[in-house]
């Protein structure tokens, strides 16, 4: 089967964006690449062996976290196992830039600028 890697995990697989693997479900064919990249398995799951949160494994278009049998699921060598990351993002706390970019209606001076008083 194969295993799609995003693009920021891809640094702990050799900069490959997919990885062919053997298994007989699901659990098998992440163990199969964690058994050839160990440095990923962090990156997964935490350190009492529980998925991360903010990890998300699909088999063939579907989360496994929602499949009955979960990790367990039989797959076959034309399935596709995909492992996405969740994102957040928006403005910071103190609010004005989200990723760079202006936020409309939000105050744009620098703490360290010189304050102008009237």
């Amino acid at each position: 089967m194969t295993i799609e890697i995003p693009t920021p995990l891809r640094v702990y697989t050799a900069n490959q964006s997919a990885i062919t693997v053997d298994g007989t479900t699901v659990s098998d064919a992440v163990s199969a690449l964690l058994t050839r990249y160990p440095e990923f398995k962090k990156h997964l799951y935490t350190p009492d062996g529980k998925l991360r949160s903010f990890v998300n494994l699909y088999l063939n278009d579907e989360d496994i976290r929602y499949l009955p049998q979960g990790e367990s699921t039989a797959v076959k060598n034309s399935d596709t196992l995909s492992i996405i990351p969740s994102i957040a993002g928006g403005a910071g706390r103190t609010g004005g830039r989200a990723f760079g970019a202006e936020v409309p209606g939000t105050s744009t001076l620098r703490r360290d600028a010189p304050q102008q008083h009237p």
